[in-house]
């Protein structure tokens, strides 16, 4: 079974990116994540509705990371210290050395390769250190650059359910999609 130890924090970073703990003073732009429509267009959930809900999930965050049940880092810009996005391991199934990877971005950040970069070192990280066999994730069908950046970084499509997902008055289908350990 996994044995995960978040402390210290595992800062991680790339050519562009610091990978950071992600801290209250994070909480406008984490309120700006959770609540702009179009970073929230395939992500079907409800957006947040203030400063306050941001810092609640921040805490939720902090309490699970310094648990050891996920674990969730801050994406910045080496230059700028300011939360750009989120990258993630959750659904965590120590039993099964498996993880979910979630991820966001600011819509001004986009297109430019910096979820690619930060794809790499997390998930060189959740294959090496945190010693996962697979990772998988759980995509609206639609969201094609989702689903492009996880081809990518070659995870395959390994199921495809039907109206399984019940949002805003409609069914939604999603796809998931999975990477095994390449180590």
């Amino acid at each position: 079974m996994l044995e995960l130890n978040f402390d210290p924090f595992p800062v991680l970073s790339t050519e562009r990116l610091l990978l950071r703990k992600i801290t209250e003073d994070d909480a406008d732009q984490i309120f700006f994540l959770r609540s702009n429509r179009e970073v929230l267009r395939y992500l079907d959930r409800d957006p947040i509705t203030s400063v306050d809900d941001a810092l609640q999930w921040i805490r939720m965050i902090d309490a699970g990371v310094r648990g050891n049940e996920f674990v969730a880092w801050a994406m910045s810009l080496k230059d700028d210290k300011k939360l750009i996005g989120t990258i993630s391991f959750w659904n965590i199934e120590k039993q099964h050395y498996r993880s979910e990877i979630g991820y966001a971005l600011h819509p001004h950040h986009q297109g430019k390769g910096l979820m690619q970069e930060a794809m790499i070192v997390v998930l060189y990280y959740g294959f090496k250190t945190m010693k996962l066999h697979s990772v998988e994730a759980n995509v609206n069908p639609q969201n094609a650059s989702s689903i492009n950046l996880l081809k990518r970084n070659n995870f395959v499509q390994e199921a495809y359910h039907r109206e399984n997902y019940f949002y805003n008055g409609k069914f939604l289908d999603s796809a998931i999609y999975s990477l095994l350990t390449p180590y």
